[in-house]
């Protein structure tokens, strides 16, 4: 037989394996022995033979064969067999993960991957293969090797954040396509070099949306992780009722529960909502902002009308036109809608009035007869000036916004340069598209041009008093600039005190003679030159940084820097991990829920790239349990237990 001839060769007493009798294999003694060794003349069977030749000692003897033939030691030749099960198990971590980290259904695509994986020459993934039950693509099992990939990747996250000297929460609440509510955490820290890491941290199914509900959730979660507490200094919640309510919101229960806490709603989701509020307060202004989102809508659900605008928008020179959505808590959307309709208006309107004298639509005549005049056209300009400081207010100070704009009101002529100052040239211009479109005033006595545009005669009273409505509880925070250069520079005593014992009543009670004593030492510092040149955030991680020496010179000022550069300013994370959740929990997958759920965002936002995650990690909390597939070494410490 060929298969045999390498190997069997017949004597006077038998038939012997030539492998076998020159390496000598170490077998079990007793009347086997020779077996293994020997296939004698009387029982030639073709199963005997087949028998041998699969058994471990006629398998170890190969080998020796083999590393004496190619000069490699015996563990090397032995490394290829003894590891090929370790590593088909492995292969299919990394399509596992390289699924879930890519946003994919790795139920229905893991063992298409696989086998995808196999005709490209990956034969060791026939090892999964135990038998006609048992392949290791099962949903069951499928569960429990990303269950191992999402443990792997908190573990070293979790690890950080216990050590870490300064923590705080960024909590938000969603529905999702399964119209479930999710209670989605984000969590801030330091690291010892005082850099501040924004990580996911938990995804929670609610029964409803009450604030109990919502706390219950939080303090079950902070309790399963383990995460310090008393080191928990921030909340960031989008300024929902539920959220910020004075009495029994989820901030007002944490705050009673955790003393240091400081919760703060979301700069943009306020700033937002300020500016609806005064714009609700010019009844003009109001009708503006439901047009705007009227001709989103017209446009939107119509691709004929949007080839319309498309034509329009060529025909007349002009960028290619698309209308954006206004909502009035998405910051920068309806600044992006009417910067956008600002350069785009000759289109849009002469699109309208095709709508409504070819297909005499009704709803294109109406907007049409809003949008051609002269006061539509002047408050578009009038918000074209506006809308760019406040898109800016959320990096700059409130104060010196507001400012700007007291200055932008008093001015009894536009300022040369604004959108305002150039609109009566746009509309006198004979050769512009304007004339092709635009009704000219007539309409009543604000819509000409001698009243101006509407909402320049209200000023910023409506928006100031808004914004200083919704921006409340920010003396903590304006506080933590004490420890800036500048502060230090002002030389302003009472100031300074008056924000450090503020700072320490909050967080560290009772300790205010020491940190002014600290503060005194510290502002030498400043003074020579220490800090010179450096922003008021590079000094707080200065400050944090546990590597440095001033942990131990100034410790009371270093909690101070700590606790104020992990305090949450917006709840943008919680925002980008729902974005994530839409990706990976779509109409198609809408029964991923629960822990399963949260463990494909915990990979897909957390997770290191696919070809850094560490997978034999995964294969050996793998085989902590116990498993069918096992490899030919029997002495394996991972899957022979």
């Amino acid at each position: 037989m060929p298969q045999f001839k390498n190997w069997l060769y017949l004597t006077q007493h038998g038939m012997f394996c030539r492998i076998c009798r020159q390496h000598k294999p170490p077998v079990k003694k007793g009347p086997l022995k020779r077996a293994f060794i020997e296939v004698g003349i009387l029982v030639f069977r073709k199963d005997y033979m087949d028998r041998h030749i699969s058994s471990e000692p006629h398998q170890y003897s190969v080998k020796h064969q083999v590393s004496l033939a190619s000069g490699y030691s015996v563990m090397q030749a032995f490394e290829p067999t003894v590891i090929m099960e370790h590593e088909a198990v492995i292969g299919g971590f990394k399509c596992l993960y390289w699924l879930v980290k890519n946003e994919m259904a790795h139920h229905t695509n893991y063992p298409k991957l696989l086998s995808l994986a196999q005709l490209l020459g990956c034969d060791y993934f026939e090892k999964l293969k135990v038998d006609q039950r048992n392949n290791y693509q099962s949903h069951r099992i499928v569960d429990e090797m990303l269950e191992i990939l999402a443990q792997i990747v908190e573990l070293p996250i979790l690890q950080e954040i216990r050590s870490s000297q300064a923590i705080s929460l960024e909590v938000d609440e969603t529905t999702d396509v399964s119209v479930s509510r999710q209670l989605d955490i984000h969590v801030r820290h330091l690291d010892k070099d005082g850099y501040v890491f924004n990580h996911f941290l938990d995804l929670v199914t609610l029964e409803d949306g009450k604030a109990d509900s919502v706390v219950a959730a939080i303090k079950s979660v902070l309790q399963k992780k383990e995460l310090p507490v008393d080191r928990l200094y921030g909340l960031g919640t989008d300024g929902a009722a539920v959220m910020t309510g004075r009495l029994n919101g989820v901030a007002k229960q944490l705050t009673d529960s955790f003393p240091k806490l400081v919760s703060v709603a979301c700069a943009a989701h306020r700033l937002a909502l300020a500016c609806k509020d005064a714009s609700n307060a010019v009844k003009y202004m109001a009708n503006f902002r439901n047009h705007l989102q009227e001709l989103h809508l017209f446009f939107r659900n119509s691709a004929n009308r949007s080839a319309t605008l498309r034509s329009a928008a060529t025909t007349l020179g002009l960028n290619d036109l698309k209308v954006k959505e206004v909502k009035d808590t998405r910051w920068l959307s309806q600044h992006l809608a009417v910067q956008n309709l600002q350069r785009n208006l000759p289109a849009m309107l002469a699109a309208l009035a095709e709508e409504a004298s070819t297909r005499k639509c009704p709803v294109a005549k109406g907007l049409y007869t809003f949008c051609a005049t002269y006061r539509f056209v002047a408050a578009l300009y009038l918000q074209a000036d506006v809308l760019p400081h406040i898109a800016m207010l959320s990096k700059e100070q409130v104060p010196v916004t507001l400012l700007l704009w007291g200055e932008f009101w008093k001015q009894a002529r536009p300022h040369p340069g604004t959108f305002l100052a150039q609109l009566d040239q746009d509309l006198d211009n004979p050769g512009g598209t304007w004339a092709l479109t635009l009704r000219r005033g007539g309409e009543d006595q604000e819509g000409t041009r001698s009243s101006g545009a509407p909402g320049k005669r209200c000023g910023p009273d409506f928006l100031e008093s808004n914004i200083e409505r919704r921006f409340q509880h920010i003396e903590v925070l304006g506080a933590f600039s004490v420890l800036g250069p500048k502060a230090v520079a002002l030389n302003d005593a009472v100031t300074n005190i008056s924000m450090l014992q503020t700072l320490t009543k909050k967080f560290i009670p009772g300790q205010e003679a020491t940190v002014i004593q600290e503060w005194t030492s510290y502002k030498q510092h400043v003074l020579v030159g220490t800090f010179k040149d450096k922003t008021q955030a590079e000094v707080m991680q200065l400050l944090a940084s546990e590597k440095d020496e001033w942990a131990e010179i100034y410790p009371n000022l270093c909690l101070l820097a700590s606790a104020g550069l992990v305090i949450p300013v917006s709840s943008v994370n919680c925002e980008r991990d729902f974005s994530t959740m839409n990706r990976v929990k779509t109409d198609l997958r809408n029964r991923l829920k629960g822990e399963h759920l949260a463990a494909c965002l915990r990979i897909a936002v957390n997770g290191p790239a696919p070809e850094a995650f560490p997978y034999a990690q995964a294969l050996e909390l793998f085989f902590r349990k116990p498993r069918r597939i096992k490899c030919t070494d029997k002495q394996c410490h991972l899957c022979q237990k």
